[in-house]
């Protein structure tokens, strides 16, 4: 059972997070070839003053 973590930014969709589970689950079963009710996606979201690029949080970037 494979089990694919990501961590994206705070404020996406609903629809959005949807659509990436299941683009991960395609292209991973595809990839290993066992079946998508196999494959776990965790999206793990992080707030923008928890994420820092060169010394500056994700928010002061504009992120």
């Amino acid at each position: 059972m494979p089990i694919i973590i990501t961590h994206i930014l705070e404020g996406r969709s609903r629809e959005t997070k949807t659509e990436l589970i299941r683009n991960i689950t395609d292209a991973v079963a595809r990839t290993l070839a066992v079946p998508p009710e196999s494959v776990r996606v965790i999206v793990s979201e992080m707030g923008k003053d928890e994420y820092g690029i060169g010394g500056k949080t994700a928010r002061d970037l504009g992120r």
